[in-house]
């Protein structure tokens, strides 16, 4: 069976297109499960590798090395970009899948710094800087894999699997933490059983390596290649090539870095927001979280299929819009319903924090001054905070002195006032509205996610697409998308305010659609052979 053209004159051929879209999709997922599990346990790779009397130090440490990761990636992208442009779409995307295989596992094998010291902690830096260079080749090299086989009538739907497997990958993630503690059970999960998931991608390595080695260059490439047409220096070519300074600036912040921030948003910080700010069991938000990006996939697929019809830029802007209106409302009903009480006793007996030099640095192991361990004490426990300059050390809850400002008689006044520290786990009727709320930030990431591969694909010439795509697309997605859990988690522990981190989202997406509305062409039904 046969159906459609290429822009090259290479007949397609759907039998071949399936297995086209199942390797490149399936690399796609087992790749970035390489990337997303060091995020799903950064919290146990803090106590592993940074450890500190201090969760939120860890974790925010750790965060850190998982930002390192994303900074590395357009370094990446301009190796790989190069090799794609140069070599082929293939071999290119075959290396990228090897070298994070290996670097993932690595992870798995490092030993504690409780074992080797700070050789634990740089070991992991240069494993996430490996990870951080072949995700830099993956994306680009997939995605316009199967954009270049695609029909033009067709591009959004078949790239729109790219985009869903990398929340696929984020999917798997969780699935296999989950099965993982589940086996191995709560104390050997502590002590060993995390490095299992780190490990387990040598077996999904096998597999993608398998699928990709059976295909054929992309026939964009090949007609390309025989006619002699390939760029000499494909990285030069994309800074000098007229015009393409100025889609590649348009790509890294309309779209890059717009949609990474809302696909963040609602991966890593809903995670770390049910968790750490509003004390929901671990597995519960995982659970939470991973369903309804499992049902929120089918948006990617949907609105990928929606820009075959509509166009690319209209999906995204209308959802962009959306996201600026909807974001910190959708944020604050889930705090109100995830732990109702910790969210009434918040608004009715607010703690207030004053005294001179009162800053909270999250990074210090000893706080400087005493207003700042009075604050790290309240970071340590979750507890939402406002802070008041003043005379002297000093602490209200709901304006009511609190007299004893040791830790245990600070966690008496919050216990006598209706704080509880202890994990929560919403009933059904409450998980399903969160599950809801989630499920409609993932409609939302999809509809500004499922029409990107196609759109980067078409705004860029051929000769030097995948440089001209991956550079932008990494700069984008990993220093603003990449920073973002770093960023906002920073945020909450300076202003004790669990919903501030959520600024950084709103006002990166709003650069992103004014740059849209003023920049971003239409570009549907471009040939992908100019």
């Amino acid at each position: 069976m046969r159906e459609g053209v290429a822009d090259s004159g290479y007949v397609m051929d759907a039998r071949r297109d399936r297995l086209v879209i199942s390797a490149s999709a399936l690399g796609t997922v087992f790749e970035w499960y390489d990337f997303y599990i060091y995020g799903v346990l950064a919290p146990i790779i803090g106590r592993t590798f940074f450890p500190t009397d201090n969760p939120t130090v860890e974790l925010l440490y750790s965060l850190a090395g998982f930002a390192i990761g994303f900074g590395f990636r357009p370094l990446g992208a301009a190796l790989f970009g190069y090799l794609g442009d140069r070599l082929g779409r293939k071999y290119t995307f075959l290396a990228t899948i090897v070298l994070m295989g290996g670097a993932t596992a690595g992870v798995g094998l490092t030993p504690s710094a409780a074992s080797i010291g700070a050789a634990a902690p740089i070991i992991l830096i240069l494993l996430r800087i490996m990870q951080g260079l072949a995700l830099g080749g993956e994306y680009g090299g997939a995605a316009i894999y199967v954009a270049e086989h695609a029909p033009a009538g067709k591009r959004g739907f078949y790239t729109s699997f790219i985009q869903a497997g990398v929340i696929g990958g984020f999917i798997l993630s969780l699935v296999v933490v989950a099965g993982t503690q589940m086996i191995v059970g709560k104390a050997a999960w502590e002590a060993w059983g995390w490095r299992l998931p780190f490990i387990f991608s040598l077996a999904l390595l096998a597999i993608s390596l398998w699928m990709r080695l059976m295909l054929r260059e992309s026939p964009v490439f090949t007609a390309m290649k025989k006619a002699g047409e390939q760029s000499r220096n494909p990285l030069k070519e994309a800074f000098t090539y007229p015009g393409n300074k100025r889609r590649m600036l348009v790509a890294m912040i309309g779209i890059a870095a717009g949609f990474t921030v809302i696909a963040y948003t609602v991966m890593f910080q809903a995670l770390y927001f049910l968790q750490s700010g509003l004390h929901v069991s671990p597995g519960t938000a995982q659970l939470l979280v991973g369903g309804s990006a499992f049902v929120g996939m089918g948006a990617f697929i949907f609105f990928g299929w929606l820009s075959d019809r509509v166009g690319r830029r209209k999906p995204i802007i209308i959802s962009y819009a959306l996201v600026l209106l909807l974001l910190m409302p959708l944020y604050h009903f889930m705090g109100s319903v995830a732990n109702p009480a910790l969210y009434q006793v918040a608004e009715r007996a607010p703690v207030v924090v004053s005294g001179p030099d009162c800053s909270f640095d999250p990074f210090a192991k000893v706080q400087p001054s005493a207003c700042g361990k009075l604050l790290d004490h309240f970071s340590k426990r979750g507890i939402p905070y406002d802070k008041l300059a003043g005379d002297r050390p000093a602490v209200t809850i709901g304006g009511t002195t609190v007299t004893d400002l040791s830790t245990d008689g600070l966690d008496v006044a919050l216990t006598a006032r209706g704080y509880d520290f202890g994990v929560v786990k919403p009933d059904w009727p409450r998980a399903m509205l969160l599950f809801l709320a989630l499920l409609l930030l993932w409609t939302l990431s999809g509809a500004t996610y499922g029409p990107v591969a196609a759109l980067l694909s078409e705004y860029f010439p051929a000769r030097i697409r995948y440089s001209s795509l991956s550079i932008p697309y990494h700069i984008g997605t990993g220093y603003f998308g990449g920073f973002l859990p770093l960023v906002s988690q920073y945020i909450v522990a300076r202003t004790g305010d669990p919903y501030a981190g959520l600024w950084y989202t709103i006002v990166v997406v709003a650069v992103a659609l004014l740059t849209c509305l003023i920049a971003l062409p239409e570009t549907r039904g471009a040939k992908l052979s100019a």
